[in-house]
């Protein structure tokens, strides 16, 4: 007998790992239809930048048929891309219309970020039932703008239940992939320790040039595992090769790293510094990694800081501001952690979280609208 096949969009910008868990979730829960993945989203991890987004690369690699469009992003800093992204945005709504008249799915799933909105808007206007989900403990810019179009909101967090308005808003925690929620809280600091440095594709010249500055240091006393994003890895690539003996071998370095192989390089990892994506906030918090967390300061709503004080709160986390960011600041929180890196552990013990099952109960949400 032949399976019906039921098509499913998944759409947003920076949520390639929790739309990664959800699709995971999807088709575990195959049984008597076949699903038709589809990804929409942009293909450039910034704008006006050359770098492609995370999300365009890897989804065609399991499977998920992936287009990119045209979409204008609301910048909250004037920059010269500000204007041309801005004229962009009516286009990128007749991009979204007709790719969703073309695809006709049966329901789609946002997880935010710019080039969700034109999709959310044309499902909408073709009565194509739109989930969204927030990961934030706020609320994302583009979600926000998504609200009036929504059927269902899902949260990643409590807190930001307050910003949605309406009553239709269900708390399913955040996705996150299965070999990651898999990895096993360390009992005992390695020696040396390895200091996971991971900016993603997107990258901050802010923290790289701060590490540039201190990574001979680092590496007297550490092992380095550094993401550097594309912009910055030639520069660290070249740094790497002047080093002798064994800080050249403690340091390795990436420009960016596969979101399927990222757990490898969790479980080596014994300290953590990254920014307050609420996705790499919410893979600390499931692993147990003490880390350095530094919030974007212009992130809307203070989003990036708010994740970074759940994390904090369950005493896995601290934060540094990056108006307070320099070499020396950088290296007293390293050895902060240090000191206290088995206190933060069994600190973190005690705390709960809801996002190992995030893609179950998100997926539980789904499943209603495709049957």
């Amino acid at each position: 007998m032949q399976r019906n096949k039921i098509t499913i969009v998944l759409c947003g910008g920076h949520a390639a790992t929790t739309a990664l868990a959800t699709i995971e979730e999807l088709i575990r829960r195959k049984k008597d239809a076949e699903w038709n993945l589809i990804w929409i989203g942009s293909k450039k991890a910034i704008e006006g930048g050359r770098t492609l987004s995370l999300e365009s690369q890897i989804f065609d690699k399991v499977g998920v048929k992936s287009y990119s469009i045209i979409s204008g992003r609301l910048q909250r800093k004037f920059t010269p891309w500000t204007i041309p992204s801005l004229v962009k945005v009516p286009f990128g709504l007749l991009n979204a219309f007709f790719l969703i008249l073309k695809i006709r799915p049966k329901v789609v799933v946002s997880f935010g970020g710019h080039a969700a909105v034109p999709v959310v808007v044309a499902s909408w206007l073709l009565r194509v039932p739109v989930i969204l989900h927030e990961q934030t403990t706020t609320i994302g810019l583009a979600n926000k703008l998504s609200l009036p179009f929504a059927d269902k909101i899902c949260l990643g967090r409590e807190e930001s239940r307050k910003y949605c308005h309406k009553k239709n808003c269900i708390l399913v925690g955040n996705p996150i992939m299965t070999q990651i929620a898999e990895i096993e809280t360390k009992e005992k600091i390695g020696n040396p320790p390895t200091i996971f440095i991971t900016l993603g594709s997107r990258s901050s010249q802010k923290i790289n040039k701060v590490v540039y500055g201190i990574l001979g240091r680092l590496l007297e006393k550490y092992r380095v595992i550094h993401i550097t994003g594309e912009a910055d890895f030639e520069k660290f690539q070249k740094r790497k090769g002047s080093f002798k003996g064994e800080r050249f071998v403690r340091y390795e370095v990436y420009p960016s790293v596969d979101p399927m192989q990222i757990d490898g390089l969790y479980k080596e990892a014994d300290i953590v510094i990254a920014r307050a994506g609420a996705n790499t906030v919410s893979e600390i918090i499931a692993i147990r990694r003490p880390s350095i967390l530094i919030p974007i300061p212009w992130s809307y709503l203070e989003e990036q800081k708010n994740n970074a004080l759940v994390a904090k709160k369950i005493g896995i986390a601290r934060i540094l501001e990056q108006k307070n960011l320099s070499g020396t600041t950088l290296l007293s929180e390293i050895d902060i952690l240090i000191k206290d890196w088995t206190a933060m552990i069994e600190r973190s013990k005690g705390s709960g979280t809801p996002d190992r099952k995030g893609s179950q109960r998100l997926v539980d949400q789904i499943i209603p609208y495709i049957t």
